[in-house]
């Protein structure tokens, strides 16, 4: 199972999600990430110290989405309704790939919320989020 987990700019949600599930170790699941919108930047410092503080060592540089990245996952999750239609509109060829993280995970409507530019302690809720989301995925890859 290829996974690829799209954002903004591919500097704190996707990379950290990205991040998550390679630690996860589990066999047969490759996994990538970019943003709608990424130029090239690092992973954000506060993205970086709740990775390590979760003893997940990654090394990261944003960048954008690539139609050979849509065309090489099985499966593209984002993390909002916006990346969703955004990605569905640029390419409708894979729209039946393409689908919001929690929307895949539980059926939810909601969105990951964007922890840019926020406290250590908004990185950790995200983080937690992601974590969570990304066990659920887990179970779910595994069941199918």
């Amino acid at each position: 199972m290829k996974i690829f987990f799209v954002c903004t700019g591919n500097t704190c949600r996707s990379p950290m999600a990205e991040a998550i599930l390679a630690a996860k170790g589990s066999s047969g699941i490759e996994v990538r990430s970019a943003g709608i919108f990424a130029g090239a930047a690092p992973l954000s410092e506060n993205a970086q110290a709740v990775l390590a503080e979760q003893n997940i060592a990654f090394s990261h540089m944003a960048k954008p989405v690539k139609p050979e990245d849509v065309q090489w996952a099985n499966l593209i999750l984002t993390m909002t309704a916006g990346h969703r239609n955004i990605l569905m509109q640029s390419y409708p060829e894979a729209a039946s790939r393409i689908y919001t993280l929690k929307e895949f995970v539980d059926g939810s409507r909601e969105d990951v919320s964007d922890p840019y530019g926020g406290s250590l302690s908004t990185y950790r809720q995200t983080f937690d989020e992601l974590n969570q989301l990304i066990d659920k995925l887990v179970d779910k890859i595994e069941k199918e």
